[in-house]
């Protein structure tokens, strides 16, 4: 009997010695997270006053139906040609606009800048949205918006993919299906044009916030915003999206839904 456990204890220890001689890289073996969909972010520079605005929204629009959800438009009105309404008739500019388009030192309008790259005009968005989309994506984004009792309940969720991202979250609160004046290409006013992913404030300041991932890593931010009498709350959304120096590296689009208890 001695001699039986003598043999099973040499065995187990000479198991444990072979562990021993294993190196720590090759105990675990590293799984690189699934790689995720680039979604391209298309900041349109727009204007109530400006008379070829609407033809860069049929230029988005055609681009929405070829690409879905990888796309994400926001309409920035602002600028020489944007308005700030009066007491009749509803205004659609704000100063932050204004602050976007003043800072990327643009021009005229339409205009449009495709992952914040160099500003491009709207017959070029489809070439530039193509080449974005080709391009591998660094992180995932998720996020959800609840409202209630006036107050919009943002979380994000991020997911590190590929690399380090040092940047910048911008979250933004846009707005579909405002019925608002808007001059037409043959010079007429359009008092029932529809004004769709209308950008409306920054939550987290004009400029977002200081962000950073790694590979493999998940983030969550949470944020809060007040809602403002004339939003339609069945008509809201959040963009979020990261960039940097080199760009924006993700975005995604999500609809604010009405806490129903």
């Amino acid at each position: 009997m001695k001699r039986y456990i003598y043999i099973i204890i040499g065995s187990i220890c000479s198991i444990l010695a072979a562990c021993d001689h294993i190196s720590e890289d090759e105990r675990l073996i590293y799984e690189k997270p699934e790689p995720a969909q680039r979604v391209v972010l298309l900041e349109d520079f727009t204007g109530q006053r400006c008379t070829n605005c609407p033809k860069a929204t049929d230029v988005i629009e055609q681009l929405q139906e070829t690409y879905g959800d990888a796309l994400v438009a926001v309409g920035i009105h602002g600028g020489p040609l944007g308005f700030a309404g009066n007491a009749k008739l509803v205004g659609l500019a704000t100063e932050t606009g204004t602050e976007y388009y003043n800072s990327w030192k643009l021009e005229y309008q339409p205009i449009g800048l495709v992952n914040r790259r160099a500003p491009v005009n709207y017959p070029e968005w489809a070439a530039a949205v193509k080449e974005e989309l080709a391009k591998p994506a660094p992180l995932r984004l998720e996020g959800t918006a609840v409202l209630a009792d006036n107050i919009i309940n943002i979380q994000i969720s991020a997911k590190g993919t590929d690399g380090i991202v040092n940047g910048k979250l911008q979250v933004w609160l846009l707005e579909d299906g405002i019925t608002a004046l808007q001059l037409m290409p043959d010079g007429t006013a359009n008092m029932e044009y529809i004004h769709n992913h209308v950008f409306r404030t920054a939550i987290n300041g004009t400029w977002g916030e200081d962000f950073s991932i790694k590979e493999g890593e998940t983030n969550q931010k949470t944020m809060t915003q007040a809602l403002e009498p004339n939003w339609n709350k069945e008509q809201l959304s959040i963009v979020a999206f990261v960039y940097n120096d080199s760009g924006v590296q993700q975005a995604v689009k999500f609809k604010v839904k009405e806490n129903i208890e």
